[in-house]
C-alpha cells in the first residue's frame, strides 16, 4: 500500500500537477492537453481506480487489526484511510466513501457522499487514530515510511504524521469555520504537542525512500520517459531564479540556443499560442529527479511549516509568521540535500514580506512532486497566480475539480447521476464544498 500509493502521488504530480500547475509541459507540442486546460473524462481514470484499490487493501488491514485488538494497525490504517481519501474528494469532490469496497456486504453500487461528510469523518477518524496509537511498542511487520517495526520513534512518528494531517485537512476547509470547528480544532492541535504532537524536522516528513533495489524501483523504469518530449516551464524557472535558488541545477538542465550553446536557465510558456516559434531548446528537468536514489514525498515538514505560517498571519493560531515561512523555505531547500546559502533572506524576492500571495509561492516550491497539492492549495488560494500565455482553454479559469471517470458513470450510473445532481454539475468549473 505505502509503495504503490506512494507512487501514485509521484506519477500524479509527473501527469498532471506539472502540466496544470506550469511546472513542466510537453514540448514541442500546440494539442490540447493538460497545460491548456483541456480536461476529460480519462484525465484521472488511473488516478480514481488505483485509490479505490488501494482503499480496499486499507480496510482490509483496518478490519484484521480489529479483529486482533492491534490498535497502532488500525490508527495507521485510518490514517492512510485519511490521506488517500482526502486526495480522492479534493481531486472529484462528492466520492463513494461510507458504501465503498463494500462488495463483501453486497454493495456493488455505492452512494456518492458529500463531500462535508467526507471531511467531516476523516477528521474525526484521525483525532481518534491518534488517541489509540501506542508509542510504546513497535509494529509487527515492515513498515516504508518510518521503520516502525525497528525504530523506536516509528509511531510517534506515525502519530505525528496523522496530526499533520489534520492541520492540512482543516487548513484546506478554512472557508467553512463555522460549519464545521476548524479553527477550534486546529487550537487544540497547535496549543497541545503533548497531546496531538506534529512533525518537528525534515527527518519526520513522510516519505517512501527508493533504493533502487527490488522493491522498491523507481516509479518510472526508464529516466529517459521523465524528460522525452518535455520542457520545463518559465513560471516555475524563473520563481527559483528570482530566489537564486541552490536547487537549480539540481532540477534543470540548461537550454541550448540553435547553435547548442549553453545559454543558462530559460524555461519554455505554458500554453504558449499556436503559432509561437523558439529560438531555443528549453531547459528540461535533470534525469536525476527519475532515478534512484529518491524520495517519494507524501507530506513534506516544509509543507506544515507553511501551513502554520498562514495559519499564523491569519491570526488562527499563536507564533511567528516569518518564523514559520523561513522554516518552510529552509526545509524545502534542505530535503533535497542541499545547502540554504548565507544570507539568503536578504533577497527581496525570498524575504517574508507580510503577504499570503508570498507565503503560498514559496508552498508551491516546496509542494514540488507532492501529488497534485499545489493544484489543491492553488484552489484554495488562487496562489500561486498563473500567466495566461495566449493558449489556455477554459476561458484561461483553473479547472476545479475532475470529470468524474467512466466506470463510475457506466457501472453505477443511478449513484453517479445524483452526485451529479447534487454537486450542480460533472463539470470542471464546479467547486467543490471547501471552495465555496
Amino acid at each position: 500500500m505505502q509503495y504503490n500509493m506512494a507512487s501514485v502521488g509521484y506519477m500524479r504530480a509527473n501527469d498532471f500537477t506539472f502540466d496544470i500547475m506550469q511546472t513542466a509541459i510537453d514540448f514541442p507540442n500546440e494539442a490540447n492537453n493538460i497545460s491548456r486546460y483541456y480536461i476529460t473524462e480519462s484525465t484521472g481514470n488511473g488516478f480514481w481506480n488505483n485509490s479505490y484499490k488501494w482503499l480496499k487493501q486499507v480496510k482490509d488491514m483496518k478490519d484484521a487489526a480489529i479483529s486482533t485488538n492491534d490498535k497502532n494497525y488500525e490508527a495507521i490504517a485510518m490514517v492512510l484511510n485519511a490521506w488517500i481519501y482526502s486526495n480522492l474528494t479534493d481531486t472529484y469532490g462528492d466520492i463513494p466513501f461510507s458504501e465503498a469496497s463494500q462488495l463483501d456486504n453486497g454493495i456493488s453500487q455505492p452512494k456518492f457522499d458529500k463531500q462535508k461528510d467526507i471531511y467531516v469523518q476523516l477528521l474525526n477518524d484521525l483525532k481518534y487514530a491518534n488517541a489509540i496509537f501506542n508509542t510504546s511498542t513497535k509494529l509487527a511487520g515492515s513498515d516504508l515510511f518510518y521503520n516502525a517495526q525497528s525504530d523506536t520513534n516509528g509511531i510517534l512518528n506515525w502519530k505525528k504524521f496523522c496530526n499533520s494531517l489534520s492541520l492540512r485537512l482543516l487548513t484546506r476547509i478554512l472557508k467553512k469555520n463555522g460549519e464545521v470547528n476548524v479553527n477550534e480544532r486546529i487550537l487544540e492541535i497547535v496549543n497541545n504537542p503533548t497531546t496531538f504532537p506534529i512533525f518537528q524536522n525534515n527527518a519526520e516528513s513522510t516519505k517512501v525512500d527508493i533504493t533502487g533495489v527490488s522493491p522498491l524501483m523507481p516509479p518510472i523504469a526508464r529516466a529517459v520517459d521523465f524528460t522525452s518530449s518535455r520542457a520545463v516551464c518559465d513560471f516555475f524557472v524563473e520563481t527559483l531564479k528570482n530566489n537564486n535558488d541552490p536547487r537549480l541545477s539540481l532540477f534543470f538542465s540548461q537550454a541550448k540556443n540553435l547553435t547548442q550553446a549553453t545559454i543558462g536557465y530559460k524555461g519554455a510558456p505554458a500554453a504558449y499560442a499556436s503559432g509561437t516559434t523558439f529560438n531555443y531548446q528549453p531547459s528540461n528537468f535533470n534525469q536525476s529527479l527519475a532515478t534512484a536514489s529518491m524520495k517519494l514525498l507524501i507530506y513534506p515538514y516544509a509543507e506544515l511549516q507553511f501551513t502554520l505560517s498562514e495559519l499564523a498571519f491569519k491570526g488562527i493560531i499563536p507564533g511567528n509568521a516569518q518564523i514559520y515561512y523561513e522554516n518552510g523555505v529552509k526545509a524545502a531547500i534542505e530535503q533535497w540535500n542541499t545547502v540554504v546559502p548565507a544570507n539568503y533572506f536578504d533577497n527581496t524576492n525570498v524575504a517574508y514580506n507580510g503577504t499570503l500571495e508570498r507565503i503560498m509561492l514559496q508552498k508551491h516550491v516546496a509542494l514540488f512532486f507532492v501529488d497534485q497539492q499545489q493544484w489543491f492549495e492553488q484552489r484554495r488560494t488562487g496562489f500561486p497566480v498563473l500567466p495566461n500565455n495566449g493558449g489556455l482553454l477554459n476561458d484561461g479559469k483553473m479547472p476545479q475539480r475532475l470529470l468524474y471517470p467512466p466506470n463510475p458513470k457506466i457501472l453505477n450510473t443511478v449513484n453517479y447521476q445524483q452526485a451529479v445532481q447534487q454537486m450542480g454539475g460533472d463539470d470542471i468549473n464546479i467547486k467543490t464544498w471547501w471552495n465555496q
